[in-house]
């Protein structure tokens, strides 16, 4: 295997979690008497560009298909975040009803139904039919394709350039990553702008988040690993964010290199701190396996004491970073019986690999668990204010990432 950047020969391990089926893949009722996939997960450090990787194991084709089951408006909390977002791009870049938006990887059109409120064209790009549909019932056009280099040039011959180009925890999931942001520089107008969020390698490492990794992730980045890649398509990032979306993102700003957006400081700074801190070498990311069997174990033996001991628990959230952990763990439903999820698209399902129920609300305030384990762990704060009625029969709120934690 070749890193998927530079092309480097990979041989430097950073995470072995066994085997897993993808996290997406819901099963339905009549679907348990037939076989599952499983596929390796295992991640590579590259020792030339520092990118974490695992291979395409399966086509990310088939991880995203039609009836693909994340749809992003079913949280407040990331809805609030787009439309913030979407404020604050209007007034920085100035753009009016004569600028064009476009998102990859737009969903359901969580975050371009805020720019249409703001009267700018806009159109968001997505293969998954079950979410494109989503979108067009809100009015926001959409394209069913995956992006790339192929795509981008037809786009531009049958429309034109873009002003904004949005692509919000999508680059993880892109399995040929120089043909995407080549796509990205062609489809940009000359002083456009990109902005990419995705979940920060250094976060990752420090808060322990081994369950943010999926076969849908293709990579992890640092900040000066993105830098390099977009670097390598005639691209410059002017500036960066740090935000509290996902346990810990970076908001990249990038134009073209020969564009007149001024660079700020905090690029150099992000820079330099993530060299002071060693991921520039690769004994940074040799050490990552303890710290992620160190979270399994606990929370397996949170489980098996509250099974000795009689207690009820529940899950809330049918997250792909709850299937990973609940897969990596060997959970099955003796020991969390059900999982409780907001969204209908889910319910009536089962998680892959374990085979735990997805219900509905109303079977947490029936069965009145002693404990709810919140495995989308960055949604916590939204998660135990819309529960809080748990408390009402002395229930408690556990999280086992970066620790297990009774809240």
């Amino acid at each position: 295997m070749n890193c998927r950047f530079c092309q480097t020969e990979l041989q430097h391990l950073f995470l072995d979690l066994g085997s897993a089926p993808p996290s997406n893949a819901f099963l339905a009722p009549e679907a348990l008497n037939a076989p599952e996939l499983f596929y390796p997960l295992k991640l590579f450090t590259c020792h030339n560009c520092f990118l974490v990787q695992v291979d395409e194991v399966q086509s990310h084709t088939a991880l995203f298909a039609s009836d693909y089951a994340y749809f992003s408006s079913f949280s407040s909390t990331w809805l609030a975040h787009a439309a913030r977002y979407v404020t604050q791009a209007v007034a920085r870049l100035g753009l009016t009803r004569d600028s064009l938006v476009m998102e990859i990887a737009s969903n359901d059109g969580y975050l371009l139904q805020y720019v249409a409120a703001h009267g700018i064209a806009c159109i968001g790009i997505e293969p998954t039919a079950s979410t494109a549909r989503a979108a067009r019932d809100k009015g926001i056009e959409t394209i069913e394709r995956f992006f790339g280099r192929i795509f981008a040039t037809e786009f531009v011959q049958s429309h034109r350039q873009a002003d904004l180009i949005v692509a919000n925890n999508v680059l993880a999931h892109v399995p040929d990553l120089n043909d995407f942001v080549a796509g990205m520089a062609l489809v940009l107008a000359p002083e456009g702008t990109i902005t990419v969020e995705f979940p920060h390698l250094q976060t990752l490492v420090e808060q322990r988040q081994f369950d943010t990794v999926y076969h849908e992730h293709f990579s992890y980045f640092s900040f000066t690993t993105v830098q390099r890649v977009f670097a390598a398509h005639g691209l410059r990032i002017w500036d960066v964010e740090h935000l509290p979306t996902h346990g810990g993102s970076l908001r990249l700003w990038a134009a073209h290199a020969a564009s007149s957006h001024a660079s700020s400081g905090s690029v150099s700074d992000l820079v330099g701190e993530e060299q002071n801190i060693g991921m520039g070498d690769i004994s940074y990311y040799r050490h990552f396996q303890s710290l992620a069997d160190q979270v399994k174990n606990d929370f397996l033996a949170f489980l098996l004491e509250q099974k000795r001991n009689g207690r009820k628990v529940a899950g809330y959230g049918a997250a792909a970073k709850g299937n990973t952990l609940l897969n990596y763990a060997g959970v099955r439903p003796d020991l969390l019986p059900f999982v409780v999820d907001a969204s209908p698209h889910k319910q009536g399902r089962f998680l892959p690999g374990v085979r735990i129920p997805v219900v509905d609300e109303a079977q947490l305030r029936e069965y009145q668990p002693d404990f709810v384990i919140i495995l989308p762990w960055n949604l916590k704060a939204e998660i135990t204010k819309q529960l809080g009625y748990i408390r009402d029969w002395g229930g408690k709120f556990v999280t086992a990432v970066p620790r297990l934690e009774i809240l």
